[in-house]
């Protein structure tokens, strides 16, 4: 997809947060004055950026401002935009991008697990990848037949067992299809029973050894769902999850959904993983790969950009 066309799907899925809180406050011909930084500072938390990365940023803004002598908004949108890039930039390569990996989803249910892992699944198919999924989420009723459903869409094979099944052991079968079928990347749905931290820890950890046994030169990734809607409370929910299992990243779920995209700031702040992946619009070939460059530059943009 074009930059372009591409920053307008990022730009149309945070609409409702930048609508609601930045576009006034940069439309406006007013200067740099006290009010702004009061408004920008209300915007930037009740968009769910969190109380201490928005003093952070409003620091580094008003220390920007004043060294280059900037009086117009225009610039210092610009100058935010590229401080909140910096914020939610991560140095750390992706697995998947590279070749051969296994990515093991987890989250409660409910904030778009399954739906996630079946469009990844079409994304990566649709690159020329060859895909495996195992259906390890055993405890809840009907989870492997709703990510079969997303197999089928998605024109990949699954690897499944019947409810109450050990989950290490589809995914020790589903290892062993994907060395047959000669597949490079492996995803791996999850039980999302949070509140049972000892069990899910268990669980968690049973899979991994499963994955580094049979796939030792295959690097893997724990990959957290969260609900973007939910704002500040899914950050509460990584918060947990990294309790029970090391998180090397987020996939962030209904971003066109929310006045709350500053979530995405305060996770990459203080959980210290990158966010991989965001639902930016409900279609199969909507959720995309995370660009701090995009989203800082849609969050702020103007309805001319």
């Amino acid at each position: 997809m074009e930059k372009k066309s591409l920053f307008n799907k990022w730009k149309t899925g945070l609409g409702k947060t930048r609508t609601g809180f930045f576009a006034r406050l940069f439309a406006s011909k007013e200067g740099i004055n006290e009010a702004f930084y009061e408004e920008l500072e209300e915007a930037l938390i009740l968009a769910d950026a969190g109380a201490a990365v928005t003093e952070r940023l409003l620091d580094d803004l008003q220390a920007a401002i004043k060294e280059q002598k900037i009086s117009d908004r225009e610039t210092a949108r610009t100058i935010l935009a590229g401080l909140i890039a910096r914020t939610v930039t991560t140095s750390r390569p992706f697995p998947a991008d590279a070749g051969a990996a296994v990515l093991l989803i987890v989250g409660v249910n409910g904030v778009g697990k399954t739906t996630s892992i079946g469009k990844l699944a079409n994304g990566y198919r649709e690159q020329g990848r060859k895909v495996m999924l195992a259906a390890a989420d055993t405890f809840r009723a009907a989870a492997a037949e709703q990510l079969g459903e997303w197999a089928r869409r998605a024109n990949v094979p699954m690897v499944k067992h019947g409810e109450g099944a050990d989950p290490a052991a589809v995914v020790f079968d589903a290892i062993a299809s994907y060395k047959a079928k000669g597949c490079d990347l492996l995803l791996c749905d999850t039980a999302g029973r949070l509140h049972n931290k000892a069990n899910l820890m268990n669980e968690l950890g049973k899979i991994r050894r499963v994955i580094a046994r049979e796939l030792p030169d295959t690097p893997c990734e724990t990959l957290l769902v969260l609900d973007a809607v939910t704002g500040q409370n899914a950050v509460a929910q990584a918060k947990a999850f990294a309790e029970v299992c090391a998180l090397d990243g987020v996939i962030l779920t209904k971003l066109d959904g929310t006045a709350k995209g500053g979530v995405v700031i305060s996770i990459c702040e203080q959980l210290k993983v990158p966010v991989r992946f965001v639902g930016v619009g409900e279609g199969i070939d909507d959720l995309q790969p995370f660009s701090a460059e995009l989203f800082a530059q849609a969050l702020l943009a103007n309805e001319a950009d």
